[in-house]
């Protein structure tokens, strides 16, 4: 079973080494050019780089998003705005979502496979970090990817120190990518595009603004309640060991 298991790791990271080299073939600036609009926040250069492509903008829009997950510490709002203003505001929400969320798989799977076994003695040794490890599960993953503008790279590695298995991981990061990404594309666009979208702008700050504080009071309320269970169950057990 580990032979087979390797076998896989191995053939992945190869398709993926001639992926990456076919799209320099393809592109020879493609690299560079992607670190300077991203490090940059070239908007109006990043849609027109995009729309140079023609036909192909879309793909070529995907695998951008795809390797800046895969890289973790460059941001992808720029390209998540680009998107909505050359595709449209739910084209690129849906081309946005896909390319990111394939990203932080193949991003996650890095991690995993090249620290894992290191992480697992720092996760033994922490106190945090094995508390938080107890609450990985698709659920708590799928809160964290749901939060807009939250940085990705930080979240992967979290996963990959975790023991959130992988179904769980993807689960996770397909269901909260969308409702964060649409965001993204949304309010980008809108800030770009703001003299034809004020007022839906401002609406929808209000409504992400109103939607998440309420998911996280709530949160914070089902939090502090565990803890009072928590604690009213040791005191009855405390009672009842003094009764004996």
């Amino acid at each position: 079973m580990k032979v087979n298991e390797t076998h896989i790791k191995i053939a992945f990271f190869g398709m993926l080494v001639v992926m990456l080299a076919g799209i320099h073939l393809a592109i020879p600036d493609f690299y560079r050019t992607v670190w300077d609009l991203s490090t940059s926040g070239n908007m109006q250069g990043t849609i027109a780089y995009l729309r140079s492509f023609g036909i192909w903008a879309m793909a070529v829009s995907m695998i951008i998003d795809i390797v800046i997950n895969i890289v973790g510490f460059l941001p992808s709002i720029f390209i998540s705005t680009a998107n909505g203003v050359v595709f449209g505001v739910f084209q690129g929400t849906i081309v946005s979502w896909i390319a990111e969320t394939i990203g932080v798989i193949i991003s996650f799977f890095f991690m995993r496979t090249l620290f894992r076994g290191k992480a697992k003695k720092v996760i033994e040794k922490s106190k945090m970090l094995s508390k938080l490890d107890h609450y990985s599960t698709w659920q708590a993953m799928t809160v964290a990817r749901a939060v807009p503008y939250s940085p990705n790279g930080l979240v992967t590695a979290l996963g990959a120190l975790s023991h959130i298995s992988y179904r769980d991981y993807i689960l996770g990061c397909f269901i909260g990518k969308l409702p964060s990404v649409a965001c993204e594309v949304f309010v980008g666009h809108d800030v770009v595009m703001f003299e034809d979208h004020t007022l839906r702008l401002t609406i929808l700050i209000i409504a992400i603004t109103v939607i998440y504080g309420g998911l996280w009071y709530w949160h914070r309320r089902q939090q502090a309640k565990k803890v009072l269970r928590k604690i009213s169950e040791d005191l009855d057990k405390e009672n009842i060991d003094k009764e004996k």
